[in-house]
């Protein structure tokens, strides 16, 4: 579905990203991990075309979509994507029912009559039932992301983007939302990118995992050879983040430490 071709995207004294390239199959769940300040979220605003790159191929269902210019034209391929904001980003003054029909209203031709069944169906998909009437400051932080991922998802998207999506969780919300990333890719058969620094959440569930390093990919890996590699910047993250979840239980990160839960949710945990 997507192909990065030597991407490249600078900023004022800085190049951010610099020469990346990967393939993203048709229901992938593509993770992108390493340290704040890496380039994560520049990267996926440059596939949303959020961002424009300064150099380099972004093939949509092989479209570039990296050159555009044409704003309808980069509304059209903005349409093929949901995205789910760190913070949620749900507009206060509106209703849930408002937030999640937010989509239909702008970027599809569905009629109005259709948003109720659409909005209960995907506030279904997400655990959640008869809150079409509350406003966000009425709602828990859990179930903020819960609406949240239901309103990326209501316009049918063949693509997900999620940054940072388990960012200042608790644990329980943390294994909720990573429930809720699994469910939705398998429920609704779309391709899932999610940008983290969660390492535990993205060998949990993802097809491949891919370190941004000063950069550049240091590796684009399926989990259980990632979590094998050899690559320095690769061995110092891990060891990092396993440190830091030391004695969490089942938010452990490598092989052989406590709460690792195997080499991908596609393939140890689902």
């Amino acid at each position: 579905m997507i192909e990065i071709k030597n991407l490249s995207k600078n900023f004022p004294g800085r190049d951010v990203l610099r020469d990346l390239s990967c393939r993203i199959e048709d229901g992938d769940t593509f993770s992108v991990i390493g340290p704040s300040g890496t380039g994560k979220s520049t990267f996926i605003k440059c596939i949303m075309r959020l961002l424009k790159p300064d150099s380099g191929r972004i093939l949509v269902d092989g479209e570039d979509i990296a050159a555009l210019d044409d704003e309808f034209e980069i509304a059209r391929i903005r349409r093929n994507f949901g995205y789910l904001f760190q913070e949620g980003a749900l507009f206060d003054s509106l209703t849930v029912f408002e937030n999640v029909s937010f989509g239909l209203r702008y970027l599809t031709d569905i009629p109005r009559e259709d948003y109720g069944r659409i909005v209960a169906d995907k506030l279904a998909l997400v655990g959640l039932e008869k809150v079409e009437h509350l406003k966000p400051a009425e709602l828990s932080v859990g179930m903020k992301k819960r609406v949240a991922l239901a309103r990326a998802v209501a316009a049918g998207p063949k693509c997900i983007l999620y940054d940072e999506p388990t960012t200042g969780l608790d644990p329980v919300t943390t294994e909720m939302v990573t429930d809720l990333i699994v469910s939705a890719s398998e429920k609704l058969k779309v391709t899932s990118i999610l940008v983290t620094h969660d390492v535990n959440l993205a060998l949990r569930i993802s097809t491949q995992v891919a370190m941004l390093d000063k950069g550049v990919f240091a590796a684009v890996e399926p989990p259980d050879r990632f979590v094998k590699s050899e690559n320095p910047a690769i061995k110092e993250f891990l060891e990092i983040s396993n440190a830091g979840h030391n004695g969490c239980g089942d938010h452990g990160g490598r092989p052989g430490h406590a709460g690792y839960k195997g080499p991908g949710g596609r393939n140890g945990r689902h």
